[in-house]
């Protein structure tokens, strides 16, 4: 149909249905508003600048600025031309050529500020557009953030969605000044009461209560400011995309769609396959496309660019991630924005009893996530009431019935565990469920010391002599084998259960056989009835404490620890500084990172246990998880930061807050009783509580309760915590601390050494 003018052509964009979601019965279809002359903008250009002239607010021939980089700046230098207004586009270096270009070739100023300030590229434009309006007379600033004529633009192209394909369930459409999505969907609504609406964000946009990332590449949507023309009562969902993710999508629009679009679109595009994928038959879906590619070749659709920008080394997530309103994102994940939307579910299999378990359903609840614990025996967990968690009892153990927990769950977001003895369990149920997790063949060869120390052997690591053995006889010939002193342990237990030393080949022998005659550690698990016979290994020990992200594993600490003498091995206290008193902390943290390596283990964090021998560092063992024995407080006592939530934050898919560096020292000493009996009273607890230093004086042993010399970590009953300027202080603070302390212990009556 023939018009009089450029003006007049301004919509009537095609609507299109696209191939995803035909063979599934789903309708999806795309509102190609890159047909216009040159975008989507072009409508809010068009819209705002008649306006303008009809009320006055635009004189004939004042000149018109605007702050743009993309769309905006094409559609005003289109409008405002025809209209005979000088045209003055406030940019950023950030302009592609080919807009440049354009705005340049139709007689517009152009103004490219040169820094960003603290509101980013938006406000330093922000600020050269103000400047101009007071150099300019008369001017007009269309004010696509705030001006409500922005989004009554869209009203035609609501109606003309009506006309093309009528009834809609869902839109989706990328969010940058709020107009489009939010325009187009109040008048829809009016019409179709149930709509759906989804915008897309990118990751760096604060647009959604994410933090502000200037240097994200994406264009056309996203912000550093908070435009008042965003309702987010219109929006039911938000999802955001990295770079990798949007650029991903935009080239995969391209090959399977024949759409040369430019980043948003691609954006929409993603959505909308998730859609595809997941809505029932029969529903209908679109998406705006507001921009084509032109403008991407030398960014988005260029191999080179992605090279120099190291796209790939993102993260490119093939589903969205359900988060709560606490988490900073990093790849494609997905919030629900209404305020009576249900919470997304953190499910936790099982959990460690004391310390971080219970801080960890806290995090999660504090992150807008709906805790779950998956347990067999809530009971054994002291202040689950008190996390805010849902339970529900179920077997553990069972792979297929957990699965089945969560058969139909929309909102789950992220499965995880703060147990040793759970964390396979977790990793395979994440995998089973598409969600990402740890490598699962990695967490159990952690689990099975027999095999780790096989991996660490081939990889060249330093470690003790060792052998798996499977019966006494076995071990006896193991401990001749390896050299006494040797150590025997299970293969596949934790908390320093069943570790003795033995002097003799003899001893080996039976500690072995008990070892091995073991069917179920104390969680019920049944055990692997394998013993490891090693070499003793001697010096002063340390744990490696790291965190993987995308970057690689980073070295948060190292943790100075003392443990007890023969025949058993329980760590009675912890220093973490700075840098500890040792001057091989690079070789530590070298064998640490290696020993990593070669199991394979990437994300979150990992405990490496090692022992400084006289002739080098020798890796204990690894474990893929947050340290025991609460080395994380001591870390949020010198560095202000909380693992837990960081492992929490990560498991979830988000950013998590790792710490730069220790302020200080932080030290835990462990209560130990030195005999068998019955708990009568704890003396003292008041003055080392007051002693300059110390942060807490714990005990967890009810009085009237058992206790024993411990052999392993569940005999500690409580502990004292300190902070200081040194290690060496704060160790001093300890044992005064201690030396305060008075354990009232009944014998057992009859004698005897254990209650």
């Amino acid at each position: 149909m023939g018009v009089q003018n450029l003006i007049d052509a301004v919509g009537r964009t095609p609507t299109v249905r696209l191939a995803i979601g035909a063979d599934r019965g789903v309708e999806i279809f795309a509102k190609l508003e890159l047909q216009n002359l040159f975008a989507m903008k072009d409508r809010v250009a068009k819209r705002i600048l008649i306006e303008a002239r009809r009320t006055g607010a635009l004189p004939p021939g004042a000149p018109v600025v605007e702050s743009s980089s993309g769309t905006m700046a094409l559609g005003v230098a289109l409008a405002g031309t025809l209209l005979g207004h000088p045209v003055h586009i406030v940019t950023d270096p950030r302009i592609d050529p080919v807009t440049l270009t354009k705005i340049t070739a139709l007689g517009c100023e152009v103004h490219v500020v040169e820094a960003m300030d603290e509101n980013g590229w938006q406000g330093a434009r922000l600020t050269r557009l103000r400047e101009l309006l007071d150099t300019l007379p008369g001017a007009f600033w269309p004010r696509q953030y705030e001006n409500p004529e922005n989004p009554a633009a869209y009203h035609t192209l609501a109606n003309e969605l009506m006309a093309d394909i009528g009834e809609v369930h869902t839109i989706v459409g990328a969010v940058g000044s709020g107009g489009s999505l939010c325009g187009t969907s109040r008048v829809l609504r009016e019409r179709i009461p149930g709509l759906r609406v989804t915008g897309v964000d990118c990751v760096g946009s604060v647009l959604f209560g994410q933090p502000d990332i200037p240097q994200r590449l994406q264009s056309g949507l996203g912000n550093s400011l908070h435009p008042s023309n965003l309702d987010h009562a219109v929006i039911d969902e938000v999802h955001w995309l990295n770079d990798h993710e949007a650029f991903a999508a935009t080239r995969e629009l391209a090959r399977r769609e024949k759409i040369f679009a430019g980043n948003t679109a691609g954006s929409v595009y993603r959505i909308l396959t998730h859609l595809a994928a997941t809505l029932p038959a029969g529903a209908r879906a679109v998406g705006i496309f507001p921009d084509r590619g032109d403008r991407y070749t030398d960014t988005v659709y260029s191999d080179a660019y992605w090279t120099a920008k190291r796209l790939t080394e993102q993260p490119l997530a093939t589903r969205p991630r359900r988060v709560g309103t606490g988490l900073e994102v990093r790849m494609w994940s997905s919030r629900r924005t209404a305020a009576d939307a249900p919470l997304p579910t953190y499910a936790f299999v099982e959990s460690n009893t004391t310390g971080t378990g219970m801080l960890a359903l806290r995090s999660a609840k504090a992150m807008g996530y709906r805790p779950l614990l998956l347990t067999n025996d809530p009971a054994r967990y002291r202040g689950l009431e008190d996390t805010g968690a849902a339970v529900h009892s179920c077997d553990t153990s069972d792979l297929a019935r957990l699965t089945a927990v969560f058969h139909g769950e929309a909102d789950l977001a992220a499965i995880g565990s703060t147990s040793e003895l759970y964390q396979e369990a977790a990793a395979r149920l994440a995998g089973a469920l598409g969600l990402p997790a740890q490598d699962p063949d990695a967490v159990a060869l952690c689990r099975d010391k027999g095999a780790l120390r096989r991996t660490l052997t081939e990889a060249g690591l330093p470690q003790p002599r060792f052998r798996v053995v499977t019966d006494a006889v076995a071990a006896r010939a193991a401990a001749l084998e390896v050299g006494l002193p040797c150590v025997v342990k299970p293969v596949d237990d934790s908390g320093s259960t069943l570790v003795r030393r033995c002097d003799t080949a003899d001893e080996a022998a039976r500690h072995a056989a008990e070892v091995i005659a073991v069917e179920r550690n104390g969680r019920g698990q049944p055990t692997a009835r394998r013993a490891l016979v090693e070499s003793l290994l001697t010096g002063p020990e340390f744990s490696v404490e790291t965190f993987g992200t995308d970057a690689g594993h980073r070295v948060l600490g190292i943790v100075e620890k003392a443990v007890t003498g023969a025949p058993a091995f329980v760590e009675h206290r912890h220093l973490l500084s700075g840098r500890p008193d040792t001057e091989r902390v690079s070789e530590l943290e070298s064998v640490g990172l290696a020993a990593l390596k070669a199991i394979g283990l990437h994300g979150g964090a990992a405990h490496t246990e090692i022992k400084l021998t006289p002739s080098g560092p020798a890796v204990v063992e690894v474990n893929p998880r947050l340290a025991g024995g609460m080395i994380p407080e001591l870390f949020r006592l010198v560095t202000g930061v909380d693992l837990v939530a960081a492992q929490v934050a990560h498991d979830a898919g988000g950013v998590p807050r790792l710490p730069a560096q220790c302020t200080g020292a932080a030290g835990i000493q462990f209560l130990l009783p030195e005999s068998a009996g019955t708990l009568v009273a704890v003396r003292g607890v008041a003055d080392a509580r007051a002693l300059p230093g110390v942060e807490r004086v714990v005990v967890t042993r009810e009085l009237g309760q058992p206790v024993a010399p411990p052999v392993d970590a569940y005999g500690r009953i409580g502990y004292v915590m300190a902070r200081g300027d040194s290690a060496a202080r704060v160790a001093r603070t300890l044992a005064e601390a201690c030396a305060l302390l008075h354990l009232d212990v009944a014998p057992v009556p009859g004698g005897g050494t254990r209650p």
